[in-house]
């Protein structure tokens, strides 16, 4: 086995194969972040390998392929670890499975939904795969939650993260432009994950990248979210048609069953019948974020009174999907060996609004050649 070790303020990077998993001990002065590889198989001919970043008690495993967050180890009230995210134990339950509901993965060339799959820019209409009929969902067939990314570990102070590429070359999809994306993971000194989005092309296009993890506070595979308590720093929603498509309207949430500005248990209303949650068989909608500036904002909090465990999401997006996990069936069984079932995690993607390209009074999804996409996502857990 060879094992690479590079020293720079104060972190230390393992690289090599087959190496053991950094000690989980607390997090203490002098523990010195670490990120390991390691291989975990290949797809249509391509290695796909795992690093593992830890801090101390927190760690976060991280796949190549699709630029899957695998798992989320975080600790309880107690300090007792426990995976807080949804995922499969193999490449081979990603693959086989095809990912439908595309657990922890980065989602591209565009996140959510366009309708019926078409979309017109500077004058040319675009149809891309109708992949959630009668719409497009998440780049279509083969996004970027299917392709395997390059990746380079890099150090900071206090810090480790994971520095993923991708090349989309033009037509894609069916999209335009060569887009060049790239995405780093960086998990802090305090138990956060912090996402950076860059992405630029040789043609307009349309992008919004997002990432598609699902919560469970309680651990993974422990059963129903309905307990959570979850606030969105949100007064307004675009509600959806029923295709899930937006209308075009930015709804204000109060007196709904929408309105998350006190934190609220997800069970509490997720089964009424007001129109919207019936077309989502829950919750599955975009919220228009209350923003005072263009920086890192707070946009959601959820907790869970029974672990202790918190997560608090601040974004640089306009916008944040709340998805309750409506659509697992029990066909899906995850990294516990477990069936996932409805509720049993929710997903909080920062995004810009679905099929923003087909409205017009939506923030613009359209990147131009000379410009720079830039976005930033942190995930930051504690406990109560």
């Amino acid at each position: 086995m060879t094992v690479r070790t590079f020293a720079r303020a104060g972190v230390v990077l393992l690289l090599g194969l087959g190496l053991g998993l950094a000690s989980s001990s607390s997090t203490q002065a002098g523990v010195k972040p670490t990120i390991t590889k390691q291989a975990w198989g290949s797809v249509g001919g391509q290695t796909v390998d795992r690093y593992t970043l830890t801090n101390g008690k927190f760690r976060v495993r991280i796949l190549t392929y699709g630029g899957i967050l695998q798992t989320v180890e975080t600790p309880d009230r107690h300090g007792r670890m426990a995976n807080v995210t949804l995922g499969f134990g193999s490449l081979g339950g990603y693959v086989t499975s095809k990912n439908p509901a595309y657990f922890g993965a980065l989602i591209g060339r565009y996140g959510n939904r366009i309708a019926k799959g078409k979309f017109t820019l500077d004058g040319q209409t675009y149809q891309l795969a109708i992949n959630n009929d009668p719409n497009s969902l998440h780049g279509g067939n083969v996004g970027f939650d299917k392709r395997v990314w390059s990746a380079t570990p890099v150090a900071g102070r206090n810090t480790v993260a994971l520095r993923l590429s991708y090349v989309s070359p033009n037509g894609e999809e069916n999209y335009p432009g060569t887009l060049r994306t790239t995405v780093t993971y960086t998990i802090t000194k305090n138990r956060g994950i912090r996402i950076d989005y860059r992405a630029t092309t040789g043609k307009a296009t349309v992008v919004n990248l997002t990432n598609h993890a699902y919560w469970n506070l309680g651990g993974e595979g422990t059963g129903t979210i309905d307990d959570h308590k979850l606030q969105l720093k949100a007064s307004r929603y675009t509600p959806v048609d029923s295709t899930l498509i937006p209308t075009g309207k930015l709804d204000r949430v109060a007196g709904t069953p929408m309105d998350f500005r006190r934190p609220t248990a997800i069970g509490a209303r997720n089964r009424s019948n007001f129109q919207q949650i019936v077309y989502g068989r829950g919750y599955d909608h975009n919220w228009v974020l209350d923003r005072r500036t263009k920086g890192l904002e707070v946009a959601a909090r959820v907790s869970d009174a029974a672990s202790g465990r918190t997560l608090t999401i601040s974004t640089t997006e306009p916008g944040i999907q709340f998805y309750g996990g409506n659509f697992l069936d029990g066909t899906l069984y995850g990294t516990s060996g477990k069936a996932y079932r409805q509720g049993d995690g929710l997903a909080l993607e920062t995004q810009h609004f679905p099929d923003s390209p087909n409205h017009a009074n939506f923030p613009s999804t359209v990147l131009r050649p000379g410009q720079v996409l830039r976005s930033t996502t942190v995930y930051q857990f504690g406990t109560l």
